[in-house]
């Protein structure tokens, strides 16, 4: 019961993150912004996810409860910025100058693309892959899609294929 008013709670705070980051917004770009839906859907390592042409935010309530103050402060506002370039300047990259501008200017926050939350508690069964240069944990999703043929992933940094490491099943 405690852990469900806690939950109330950080909805609402999230709520007014949203509001103040919109009212910023609408100052800086002379326009209005329509509040978008957020949900409480996205399970797994990812924080947050805006769907562009729904006027969506899905966050990951798990790494909110975990990660209270940086989750409200950063992921909130990453994700909406998000919304906002895309009301603004239609489809450009997801964490192009932009968006950037959006994290820096009008929001007075550093730009971060990914965060840096503890995902011991949310992150499921993973399988190793490795590269030119390192090791990747690759999920069980992705490790079928593998073996599947359906998907071939690249490191981001190497830009070489992941391989499945035989000792790693």
């Amino acid at each position: 019961m405690q852990q469900d008013t806690q939950f109330r709670h950080l909805k609402m705070q999230v709520q007014r993150k949203l509001i103040h980051c919109l009212q910023l917004a609408e100052i800086h770009f002379k326009c209005t912004f329509s509040v978008p839906v957020v949900t409480y859907q996205i399970r797994g390592v990812k924080a947050g996810v805006a769907y562009l042409q729904r006027n969506e935010i899905r966050l990951n309530p798990i790494l909110l409860l975990e990660n209270r103050e940086e989750f409200i402060a950063q992921v909130v506002p990453h994700e909406l910025a998000h919304l906002i370039v895309y009301q603004v300047f239609g489809r450009v990259q997801p964490h192009g100058k932009e968006w950037r501008e959006v994290m820096a200017v009008v929001f007075d926050l550093e730009p971060k693309v990914y965060h840096q939350f503890d995902i011991t508690g949310v992150k499921g069964n993973t399988v190793t892959y490795h590269c030119a240069c390192r090791e990747h944990h690759l999920t069980m999703r992705r490790h079928h899609n593998v073996q599947n043929k359906k998907a071939v992933y690249l490191c981001k940094d190497c830009k070489s294929r992941l391989n499945l490491k035989l000792d790693s099943i």
